[in-house]
């Protein structure tokens, strides 16, 4: 089996290829820009494998696209290359738009070109994963979850961009033929996440010493999924999803924001310990702005459909990646270092 994967140097483009590569035995192409976010020291355990190469093209530019899909002839295309940080879209949503939408838009494009050219199974079996988002439904209220029908509402710039390259993906198929499924998940957390992330900066901020900020109240909702059951999600849709469907891949585990970043602390007690509790160092700071409240996916039709389950609870998980993190600081403090030391993003100037 060949898989092109975008993205594949990103938090959970690198988890998919460590799964593709070491657990699926799949050969992988690896297209990634290697923006700030991209980094292939979360690839180390893959990069000497005979059935894994890395590609670093911009996902805009379709010479090397079409070039890609000539050599490799992929027989599934998992695309997530993708800006993803809601903070940084509010400062800056041009490269949201160019990756985003402009950049889908390309490779759907390409995608296309390449399988009106295949005959036979190999037309048939050609599949087009477009990897998208809860956020693009928008804000949830105290009850209910997002399903495969919720109408997109998006907040931000960044839900903007991505509810967009949904649609194009949709268009592609409906349009065109090209054999898209189109997956939307809820927020992940886990081993190598980029340290802008709630989770991640959570743990490396506290591990300096440093404070915890939280958004406003800290009741904001989201429902947590491990990366390595969204990876398996993920290979599910695309080798098993039915052309032309949405399926949510989600965690059940809602938590609060301050729920979140409480149980982090408490881990941290026990496995780094300091003088004080680390929770003394959480601080509420101004809300962001069009900060949705609450996110949750129903994932029946995955789990019912096509038989995926997620393993891990938030408990299991957020331990597993809290101790990562305090075990890997080779990986993590360069980026601290050199990328992004934990300054807060997406604050609003006014002219």
């Amino acid at each position: 089996m060949r898989v092109m994967v975008t993205g594949g140097a990103g938090f959970i483009g690198s988890a998919l290829v460590r799964y593709l590569v070491s657990e699926i035995g799949a050969d992988v192409l690896n297209i990634d820009k290697l923006t700030y976010a991209g980094n292939l020291a979360s690839l180390q355990s893959v990069q000497g494998a005979a059935n894994y190469r890395f590609l670093r093209a911009d996902i805009c530019d379709r010479s090397k696209l079409r070039q890609a899909f000539d050599d490799f002839k992929p027989e599934i295309v998992m695309h997530l290359a993708a800006e993803s940080h809601v903070d940084r879209s509010i400062s800056g949503a041009g490269d949201f738009i160019q990756t985003n939408v402009v950049g889908t838009f390309s490779l759907l494009d390409e995608a296309k070109h390449y399988w009106e050219k295949l005959e036979g199974t190999a037309k048939s079996q050609f599949r087009f994963l477009h990897v998208s988002t809860d956020e693009v439904y928008g804000s949830l209220g105290p009850e209910g979850l997002f399903d495969e029908e919720t109408r997109y509402d998006p907040s931000s710039p960044y839900s903007a961009s991505k509810a967009a390259s949904d649609h194009l993906a949709i268009a592609w198929q409906r349009t065109f033929g090209l054999p898209v499924v189109i997956s939307n998940c809820s927020n992940n957390y886990g081993p190598y996440h980029f340290p802008e992330k709630l989770i991640p900066l959570m743990i490396l901020n506290a591990l300096e010493g440093k404070e915890l900020p939280i958004y406003g109240s800290g009741l904001n909702i989201r429902d947590w999924l491990y990366v390595e059951d969204h990876v398996r999600g993920l290979f599910t849709v695309a080798s098993r999803g039915r052309v032309g469907e949405k399926y949510n891949i989600g965690g059940r585990n809602e938590r609060t924001n301050l729920e979140v970043v409480t149980r982090i602390c408490k881990i941290l007690d026990d496995v780094a310990p300091r003088e004080n509790p680390h929770s003394d160092l959480i601080r509420h700071v101004a809300d962001r702005p069009g900060h949705d409240a609450r996110y949750a996916i129903d994932a029946t039709k995955l789990e019912e459909e096509l038989g995926w389950r997620a393993q891990e609870s938030f408990e299991t998980g957020v331990e597993k990646t809290v101790r990562w993190f305090v075990d890997n600081e080779a990986w993590w403090s360069p980026l601290r270092k050199q990328v992004y030391s934990g300054e807060r993003l997406g604050i609003l100037t006014r002219s």
